[in-house]
């Protein structure tokens, strides 16, 4: 199903990308040869399309991919510079990519890199719950060689690997490729490029069958707990609405019963 940015569907496609869900699995192909690079209206609409998921009871988990097999993605698109596009421009509810920045996310984003994964790419990437690459993939952040920012970069890469690690990356450009990525535990899984979508599926597939409340809540925490301490942090998660939702759910009960019978659980959202 195809429908303008303004008023986007689950499954509606968007300027720049596609969107195909199944078995409550939504699949985000940015598709903008030659790179897959994004501008504002790309990222606006991207982010409708996220949001949509969000809104969604349908769709447990959503996977972030690139056409192609050369670019998971450019990251901001330099020629919209040329047609008077700030790089800090308005790029929608939920930021650049779509997902990095949309408030209280319950739907899990993989991100499949599927080939070079730069500056802003690389940006959406890290954004991302989990991350597989093709065994070509490369990430790196060219912004200060360009006399730009890597600016969400700067924030979450030291994050995500030593810092030392990360300031090299970010202060030089380093290309990085899948193997030390997954060295430094930014990826998951390594796989052939053939195997790359199938595998991301298979590991959606896995999310899907957890809670969806235990799902939404893990987020949740990981977002409210990154900065604090681990000793101060575990009263203050029992606080929060959704670990709440989870321990207290009907969802709960029928994981026990499930485990007990030795059959799959039926999950209900409640």
């Amino acid at each position: 199903m195809t429908t303008n940015a303004d008023a986007p569907t689950p499954d509606a496609a968007g300027p720049g990308f596609r969107v195909e869900i199944a078995d409550g699995i939504a699949v985000l192909t940015i598709d903008r040869p030659k790179a897959n690079a994004i501008d504002a209206a790309t990222s606006v609409a991207m982010g409708q399309a996220f949001l949509a998921f969000e809104r969604d009871p349908d769709v447990r988990v959503a996977i972030v991919t690139g056409a192609g097999e050369r670019f998971f993605s450019a990251g901001w698109d330099l020629s919209s510079a040329a047609d008077g596009e700030a790089f800090d421009s308005d790029y929608g509810v939920g930021g650049f990519g779509g997902f990095v920045d949309l408030p209280d996310r319950t739907v899990p984003v993989i991100a499949a890199v599927n080939g070079m994964a730069v500056g802003g790419g690389f940006e959406i990437a890290m954004a991302a719950d989990l991350i597989v690459a093709a065994d070509h993939a490369r990430f790196w952040l060219p912004e200060a060689a360009l006399g730009m920012l890597p600016d969400a970069g700067s924030v979450r890469l030291p994050k995500l690997v030593p810092p030392h690690v990360a300031r090299e990356l970010l202060l030089t450009g380093r290309r990085m490729d899948a193997a030390e990525a997954h060295r430094w535990g930014l990826v998951s899984r390594v796989v052939p490029a053939g195997e790359l979508l199938a595998t991301a599926r298979e590991l959606a597939a896995a999310v899907r069958a957890s809670a969806p409340l235990s799902v939404a809540a893990i987020l949740d925490i990981g977002r409210r707990t990154a900065d604090m301490d681990p000793i101060a942090a575990m009263p203050f998660i029992k606080t929060l609405a959704g670990y709440r939702a989870a321990i207290d759910s009907e969802d709960a009960q029928e994981g026990t019963r499930a485990f007990e019978e030795k059959r799959p659980p039926v999950w209900r959202g409640r």
